[in-house]
């Protein structure tokens, strides 16, 4: 029997990375919507073969005295278990508990210097003053009936408060990014010395898990898998077909959206599986046409898929019996980016495979890593018996280079970013830096600048060069490639590359930025 810790979604953008920081350390936990009704228990809620040992209520944002406040069951309160409230969370437990939420004189949003007032549990082993992440506009200004204040900052006097029973506690703060430094300490003392809890999952029993239920959702249905070669869909691929064997068959769809060299690399990689390849680059290219607007462009391209995976579904489905379900590598970013699926967060980008689907398929989806980042795939590769290879692949986006040509994808067009962007990989390959990077590719902008080739004016189109370190794809900061690559990328880029007379360095993070572009 697993231990389980929930985590109610009130609609932050780092709900899943609670779950990821738990989960790290060896506790199963998941994440459910703020607006399910509350079980009649703890075993209710928990579920069969689990032990409930904890609730989390995430950050959110809205404001706990707002219109817009998503609805909560209070009952949820009731259970007997130990309780922790994130910003939102903690403004939510104590407002319901008999304290004062008001609107903060100044809003606190970065970092902060948490100062510890009394001794608690949940901040056992933390310095007196420790670096931590806000992002509130109201704060905790009176305190529920027998609850003490065990911490603050300059500008909030409450920043972490506990119950008198020591099983119930709010943090302004956010101990679930990497900006809090004592996170990761806080959440164990939360889990072991508060919860009791035991660390009894892995990776390796995620994959049991995942077998189990994939054989009891799919029963004896044949399933297809769009497989493209990146880390995501293989793994998917993999558990599949540990899960069903030979009843799983996987579609590689050549959208002429590709990588240079990717088509002839997969068929090669990927012959033990039931590989069927489709030469759909007419189809895309063409649906493609005088299309500029990024969200427009997933969603063509998302239609586009699913129109050619339910073509070939039909066809293998006349040897086999039919075809019921579709399988995708989808992973949480994806998701969270696209959909308030959890909770009330907000729409970032549609991703091809989440917002970009239409809404009615001739076949249903099934998705194991829908709520898994990339460095738990990459993992979860690793425990499947993945190459190393296939494991560390950088992520390539699903809508491919459609959304690195800004502007009009035309056959040109991706003939010219193709080439640029093969150099830029094969110049990261040649420093030693693959594996350190993130992600590191070209990007082909609207834009024409005047050059001089040859002592002839020319006027040319301009490549970007985006390179970025991230741990999950949430967070991303710019990669500081050394001068001398750079200056190669460029020179190779402007002398190789037809067309290109400019090569330009994005310097931006994430957030602001996102890692594409579009």
């Amino acid at each position: 029997m697993h231990d389980i810790v929930l985590i109610l979604d009130f609609g932050s953008q780092t709900t899943q990375l609670i779950a990821r920081r738990i989960r790290e350390q060896g506790v199963y936990s998941e994440i459910r919507p703020c607006t399910d009704p509350a079980p009649a228990s703890a075993e209710a809620a928990a579920g069969p073969g689990r032990r409930l040992v904890g609730l989390v209520l995430s950050g959110g944002p809205a404001s706990v005295f707002g219109d817009d406040a998503p609805p909560f069951d209070e009952g949820w309160l009731d259970l007997d278990v130990p309780v922790l409230g994130i910003c939102y969370g903690m403004q939510l437990l104590a407002r319901h508990a008999g304290g004062e939420v008001s609107p903060a004189r100044q809003g606190e949003y970065g970092h902060a210097r948490l100062a510890l007032v009394e001794p608690a549990p949940l901040l056992e082993g933390l310095d007196a003053h420790e670096p931590v992440w806000m992002s509130h506009g109201d704060q905790v200004t009176r305190l529920p009936p027998g609850w003490r204040r065990v911490a603050e900052t300059p500008a909030c006097p409450v920043a972490a408060i506990a119950d008198a029973a020591g099983r119930r506690f709010g943090i302004q703060f956010h101990p679930e990014v990497t900006h809090t430094a004592p996170g990761e300490r806080i959440l164990h003392n939360f889990l072991f010395a508060v919860c009791g809890a035991r660390a009894d999952w892995s990776m390796g029993s995620f994959v049991e898990e995942q077998v189990r239920e994939l054989r009891a959702k799919l029963g004896e249905d044949h399933v297809i898998c769009g497989l493209s070669g990146g880390v995501d869909s293989s793994v998917v691929a993999a558990l599949l077909h540990r899960a069903i064997g030979d009843r799983l068959h996987c579609v590689f769809v050549d959208n002429g959206l590709l990588r240079k060299g990717e088509r002839e690399a997969v068929e090669a990689e990927f012959q033990e599986l039931d590989l069927h390849v489709v030469d759909a680059r007419a189809l895309f290219l063409d649906r493609l046409a005088g299309v500029t607007d990024p969200e427009r462009k997933r969603r063509v391209i998302g239609h586009a898929f699913i129109e050619v995976f339910e073509a070939e579904a039909r066809r293998i489905g006349e040897r086999v019996g039919g075809i019921r379900w579709l399988a995708q590598g989808t992973l949480y970013p994806d998701v969270i980016e696209s959909v308030s699926f959890r909770g009330p967060s907000a729409t970032i980008k549609s991703h091809h495979n989440v917002g970009g689907l239409p809404e009615r398929m001739e076949m249903d989806l099934v998705e194991p890593l829908r709520e898994l980042f990339k460095d738990e795939v990459r993992r979860l590769g690793v425990a499947l018996g993945l190459s190393e290879a296939r494991v560390h692949r950088q992520p390539f986006p699903g809508p491919g280079l459609a959304v690195r040509i800004l502007g009009e994808v035309t056959p040109e067009r991706v003939a010219v970013l193709q080439e640029a962007d093969a150099i830029v990989r094969e110049e990261v390959r040649a420093a030693g830096l693959e594996r350190e990077l993130w992600q590191a590719f070209a990007v082909l902008l609207p834009v024409r600048s005047v050059g001089v080739m040859g002592d002839a004016r020319t006027y040319e189109q301009t490549v970007v060069v985006r390179a970025v370190r991230s741990v999950d794809g949430m967070t991303a900061s710019v990669a500081r490639l050394p001068w001398e690559l750079l200056e190669r990328v460029a020179n190779r880029v402007i002398n190789e590359v037809r067309g290109v007379n400019r090569v330009a360095y994005d310097l931006s993070s994430k957030p602001p930025a996102t890692i594409e572009w579009e």
